[in-house]
């Protein structure tokens, strides 16, 4: 094995060593935010507050940074908002409870809309297929304008 490959692997047994101390531990401040709704009535996540010096977000980004400091996890953090002000506060509304139609309500009023849709338009086609008129038996007329349509072609051409 010559030096710069002997190198190169004691680069990359490090690396791999290192790696797992350069994933944070704690979960990121920004992280917690986005999960976090503004309470100033923006409607945002505290992350994504545009009023400057909100009176509410800042604040909010303030505690979450304390409590970070302190060694909390998320949930015990996301927890300590919860019961401050209420389920409000979260930005995603949890699997629990009453909550869980937020999540399946959208999905069945697409299903449902759409089962409307296709057996609606299944009956209009059904309807239109139906009323259309029977094709029409050539008439006795039709075999002499056919002759002379097939006469000006021919002339036409010609020409």
């Amino acid at each position: 094995m010559t030096p710069s490959r002997a190198l190169r692997a004691v680069l990359v047994a490090l690396a791999l060593v290192a790696a797992p101390a350069l994933v944070p531990a704690q979960p990121m401040q920004q992280e917690i935010e986005e999960s976090l709704t503004c309470q100033c009535g923006c409607g945002l996540t505290v992350h994504s507050c545009n009023h400057l010096n909100c009176g509410s977000g800042e604040p909010i980004k303030a505690e979450i940074r304390e409590r970070l400091a302190r060694g909390e996890s998320k949930q015990q953090i996301l927890d300590a908002f919860r019961a401050r002000y209420g389920e409000k506060v979260l930005s995603s509304p949890t699997f629990q409870g009453f909550n869980w139609l937020a999540w399946i309500m959208p999905f069945a009023v697409v299903l449902a809309a759409g089962t409307v849709l296709a057996v609606a338009i299944g009956r209009r086609v059904r309807a239109t297929v139906a009323d259309a008129p029977p094709a029409a038996p050539p008439a006795a007329g039709d075999a002499a304008l056919r002759a002379r349509l097939d006469r000006e072609l021919h002339d036409l051409d010609r020409e």
